[in-house]
């Protein structure tokens, strides 16, 4: 579970991890802990020569309202830097609580889908 504070010692909300055989799939809840959305990954997430995207949905998982995407920055920025571009998508009138913990969610799927190491920590 991942808090997201903002400002710094206020609860905005958290981002839960689920588990799944096949899928990443994590739910975004409030200060109360009570479930807002869900982020529903594809089943291979490495990203070779294509953008990866992790689904932002309703609840009952029947509708997409944005995504958060790793973007495909070519060979050479893949292989010799350790760079990435991730983009955000939700709608514009998004609760700003929930676009904070999204931002949130974002740097969970770097550290935990495309970071090749945990030694800086």
């Amino acid at each position: 579970m991942l808090e997201v504070q903002s400002p710094p010692g206020t609860i905005a909300g958290y981002v839960v991890q689920n588990w799944d055989p096949f899928l990443p799939k994590f739910t975004i809840q409030n200060e109360s802990k009570e479930d807002l959305l869900k982020i529903i990954g594809p089943y291979a997430t490495c990203g070779c020569f294509e953008d990866v995207d992790f689904e932002v949905k309703t609840l009952n998982e029947m509708s997409t309202i944005g995504k958060i995407s790793k973007y495909w920055s070519g060979f050479v920025n893949n292989v010799f830097t350790n760079t990435a571009n991730f983009g955000i998508q939700v709608p514009v009138d998004l609760d700003v609580r929930i676009k904070a913990i999204m931002i949130g969610a974002c740097f969970l799927i770097d550290l935990m889908f495309f970071e090749n190491s945990l030694d800086g920590l």
